[in-house]
């Protein structure tokens, strides 16, 4: 390397790199600045919000996925629709409709995310809140977007729309990092399918399950949770679908038709321990499920159920 080349590379090397959005994202998940406030919120949210049906629908548990991300559709399209009218002329009535559809269906989707927010870890929580606050930014922005429009002050309407449209992709991308980086909304049950061959599969022997009371054990990369109910031994996949709780460490209750049921020590999702469907939210994935047979010799084996 020659004295010119080798200068420049020296140069170069001490030129301090330009952040990543991603690293600023990245630095939220760090920023225990923020955990007093998420402390207030979620708090409020979890006295306000009781497990039930009201819960269940805004996590997405009838649908079987959460509820949050498709909502998210229908304000963004509609905002990001309402900005590409505004640079063609004679289009001021249709981008009113946009914004007010937009800001109509801002209200379920900030219900249904903050209903999530509220059972994250608290890595996730620190990035949701601030994503939270572009998307409520977004929001008003739009609403002063709105008023300035309806007042016959066109220009100021798409001042707003377009800063309203700023916060609402820097929230968006806080959003994308949250569910594909941090895995929030995510089924973090094991993929059964991939890492259990076909077939049954010894397990242990019957007699060391104690009766109405789970277990932990594993089939090969897989942890189960195993319960022995009487005659009957319930096999479910160990990690929690929501966020990869425990369930041989949690609570086991019985639902409305006697059913036993095991409540997630984490964030408190309830699974059916028979078939590993899921009563309460917040997870919407169900628990994957293993058949379970009892050999002459006294060894369960078990196999994924199809």
């Amino acid at each position: 390397m020659n004295r010119r080349a080798s200068k420049l590379f020296r140069r170069g090397a001490r030129q301090p790199t330009r952040p990543r959005p991603v690293d600023l994202a990245e630095s939220l998940e760090h920023a225990h600045g923020l955990d007093r406030a998420i402390r207030a919120i979620s708090g409020t949210v979890q006295r306000v919000l009781h497990p039930g049906p009201a819960k269940d629908a805004l996590h997405g548990v009838p649908g079987g996925h959460p509820a949050h991300p498709p909502l998210t559709d229908l304000p963004m399209g509609c905002w990001i629709s309402a900005a590409v009218l505004d640079l063609l002329p004679g289009t001021q009535r249709a981008s009113q409709t946009l914004i007010a559809a937009g800001l109509a269906g801002a209200v379920p989707t900030a219900l249904t995310g903050l209903a999530d927010w509220s059972a994250l870890h608290k890595e996730q929580q620190r990035v949701g809140l601030v994503h939270a606050m572009g998307t409520a930014s977004a929001s008003l922005l739009y609403t002063a977007s709105l008023l300035a429009r309806h007042q016959g002050r066109d220009t100021a309407g798409r001042a707003f729309g377009y800063a309203g449209l700023t916060a609402l992709l820097a929230g968006g991308f806080l959003g994308g990092h949250l569910a594909f980086r941090l895995g929030a909304g995510a089924n973090h049950a094991d993929q059964v399918a991939h890492l259990v061959p076909l077939g049954w599969h010894d397990l242990c022997s019957a007699s060391d399950l104690p009766d109405g009371w789970p277990v932990h054990r594993r089939l090969g990369y897989i942890s189960l949770f195993v319960m022995r109910s009487g005659d009957d031994i319930h096999v479910l996949a160990d990690r929690c679908s929501h966020l990869a709780g425990p369930l041989h460490q949690g609570r086991i209750i019985t639902d409305d038709n006697a059913d036993p049921c095991v409540v997630c020590p984490w964030h408190g999702s309830t699974f059916r321990v028979r078939d590993g469907s899921v009563v309460h939210g917040p997870a919407t994935g169900r628990q994957p499920a293993f058949e379970s047979r009892v050999l002459d010799d006294g060894t369960v084996q078990v196999r994924p159920v199809p």
